[in-house]
């Protein structure tokens, strides 16, 4: 008995050596053949890899977290006082050449439908109320003069401004006038029209004198 059974393990290991070898492949006994390239490619090649030194570390470090350059873009100023003129004049000698220039610009007058001038802020703020009541939007004033007081409307001629305020009128708005908040002016506005990352860093000499309105995109022409 005991020797049948060895016999019989004996011949099932010999099989199982066959079919796992694919022996038996003819007879329609073969284990399925699974193969994944994928993984093959995607592995790791110990060859092509090498240790960085501290310094090329830093070198690599560096640039994964060093942000991209900014596109170039055309910057320029608002008008510019005389003074103001005079001052970039001084400081954009040190900008490279061609980088800059002065132009004349005239800003246009600029009409308001205008509600004031109001006795105190209470009476602004009451007005304020009513308006907001008849869902009518009203900004703040760019002509300090005409303070205390309200915008409901910017145009670039009397006659618009005129035919807003009639429009105003029945709505329910009965004290509103058309007043120029500012007159036209003329002047020089300064103009970068390729502005890089490196000219940027040399900016702030001409920030410092252009204040607080700074430096905008370029209107399109």
């Amino acid at each position: 008995m005991l020797r049948f059974l060895v016999l019989l393990l004996l011949l099932a290991n010999g099989a199982f050596f066959a079919w796992s070898q694919g022996y038996l492949a003819s007879i329609g006994f073969a284990p399925a053949h699974q193969t994944e390239p994928q993984r093959l490619q995607a592995q790791i090649k110990p060859d092509a890899m090498r240790l960085l030194s501290s310094t090329e570390a830093k070198r690599v470090e560096a640039l994964a977290t060093t942000p991209a350059p900014r596109a170039p873009e055309c910057l320029q100023s608002m008008l510019l006082t005389e003074a103001q003129v005079n001052a970039i004049r001084s400081v954009a000698v040190n900008l490279p050449s061609n980088s800059w220039s002065l132009d004349s610009a005239t800003e246009p007058a600029r009409w308001i439908v205008y509600m004031g001038k109001y006795a105190n802020a209470e009476a602004l703020a009451k007005k304020k109320t009513e308006l907001r009541e008849l869902s009518i939007a009203f900004e703040s004033l760019k002509n300090s003069t005409l303070e205390p007081g309200v915008s409901l409307g910017v145009y670039a001629t009397q006659a618009q401004a005129n035919e807003s305020m009639a429009k105003l009128a029945t709505r329910g708005v009965r004290t509103a006038k058309v007043v120029q908040e500012l007159p036209e002016r003329k002047g020089q506005l300064l103009k970068l029209p390729i502005v890089d990352d490196a000219l940027r860093a040399q900016l702030d000499g001409i920030k410092s004198v252009v204040g607080a309105a700074g430096l905008v995109v370029c209107k399109a022409v």
